[in-house]
């Protein structure tokens, strides 16, 4: 579903904020906050601002007034939308990533205590319309996975795997280390469903099919289900290539309507788009339909507990134009959940940040690279920019552990 992306989609972004008193609010205690960061923020004027050296990553504030206007009216979310609108940029010769690491590695420490008190004056609520009801979760994955499967084509290896991959330790140098690195992650994520002749698997969050097809090449049955139309499409034409459309059967289809018996359930980063709401709900789904001593596989985005506990009722700029409806547990909140709603119980857990870092910095070079077919395909400038931003901005919380990527088995106890 290739659609333009005008300035018509960013009502928000194209006319001046008026938010005077707020906006001097937000230029005070930026300047407050970056006194404690080694970072630069220069402005037009030749003003520098930061604990940052000549060598510090570089923020240039390209238009004061709008930047600061921005981060008045709206905190968690003007900084991105300032991005998008071309307010602010890294400067020549300064990473992204590297610039938002330093505020990433101190996010919980950057803003005084006295103004954390007010944080309930301007967070807002997660919409009601991103609620992930069936219908809620169909129109929030529209909104991301259905922009364009040429769109992921042009940044995804060739196995289209969105999610983390697995370097077992080595550096990747190049866009061609990740396909094995991929594969590898896949086949960590069968071995620990003890995916095998004969298993009956049911995947939830399909993809591109990637995963499901590997998991056919051992002999298995697999059932595939996805509520996203682009994506099954795809699938469906890629099992049918890798010649496995007898032993997968890919299916538009929300977990909540699933039934059967299988000997091993499977999803790669799907749980973020949940919903905390609705997470007893997937995880007794998965109890009920898992047969009798079967096994389950995760990959799942965490954050440490008390992150979590703070933002989980928070409204922010990711979720407003990246995911919608996403919310990201931590490995207490899952716990909690098996617990209080089923017999599973997380029997290994294999943690993969900071190959997460290093799969979203080979996409957003990939996706930089790819400039030109990004236009040619429909995606305007505000779009290229906030795919770069939402791309780096995941790069350095993963870079510096305010978040991680967890591979989790669950099991029945005997």
């Amino acid at each position: 579903m290739t659609e333009q992306l005008t300035t018509t989609r960013w009502p928000d972004l194209f006319h001046e904020p008026r938010t005077p008193l707020r906006a001097r609010a937000a230029r005070a205690i930026l300047r407050t906050t970056v006194s404690r960061v080694p970072v630069r923020v220069t402005f037009p004027d030749g003003t520098s601002w930061g604990a940052g050296g000549p060598d510090s990553p570089e923020l240039q504030v390209v238009r004061p007034a709008s930047f600061f206007a921005r981060l008045g009216r709206d905190t968690k979310i003007g900084l991105g939308e300032a991005y998008m609108a071309g307010d602010w940029r890294a400067a020549p010769g300064t990473d992204l990533a590297e610039l938002l690491a330093p505020f990433a590695e101190r996010l919980t420490a950057l803003v005084p205590a006295p103004l954390l008190r007010l944080r309930k004056l301007v967070d807002v609520r997660l919409p009601h319309a991103e609620r992930n009801s069936v219908e809620g979760s169909r129109s929030n994955i529209e909104r991301h996975y259905d922009l364009s499967n040429e769109l992921f084509m042009l940044f995804l290896d060739p196995t289209m795997s969105y999610s983390s991959a697995d370097f077992d330790g080595t550096e990747p140098r190049v866009f061609d280390d990740l396909e094995p690195a991929q594969v590898r992650k896949i086949d960590a994520i069968l071995d620990a469903a003890r995916v095998g002749e004969g298993s009956r698997v049911l995947e939830i969050g399909t993809g591109w099919g990637a995963l499901a097809i590997r998991a056919a090449r051992r002999g298995a049955q697999v059932t595939s289900i996805t509520i996203s139309t682009e994506q099954a499409e795809l699938a469906r034409e890629r099992v049918a290539l890798a010649e496995v459309d007898d032993r997968v059967e890919i299916r538009l289809q929300d977990y909540r309507e699933v039934d059967g018996e299988y000997d091993a359930v499977v999803s790669v980063e799907m749980i973020e788009a949940v919903g905390e709401e609705f997470w007893p709900t997937y995880f007794a789904t998965i109890d009920r339909v898992l047969a009798p001593g079967g096994t389950v596989a995760i990959q799942a985005i965490t954050m440490a507990h008390d992150r979590y506990l703070a933002t989980r009722h928070s409204y922010g700029w990711i979720q407003k134009y990246v995911f919608p409806g996403g919310l990201i547990p931590s490995e207490r909140a899952v716990d909690d959940v098996l617990r209080a709603h089923t017999a599973l119980r997380v029997t290994r857990r294999r943690p993969l940040g900071t190959d997460y870092a290093r799969t979203l910095r080979l996409w957003r070079e990939r996706f930089i690279g790819h400039a030109d077919e990004v236009r040619a395909a429909g995606f305007d400038e505000t779009f290229r920019r906030m795919w770069e931003l939402y791309l780096a901005y995941c790069e350095a919380g993963f870079a510096v552990g305010y978040l991680d990527v967890v591979q989790l088995r669950m099991e029945r106890p005997a």
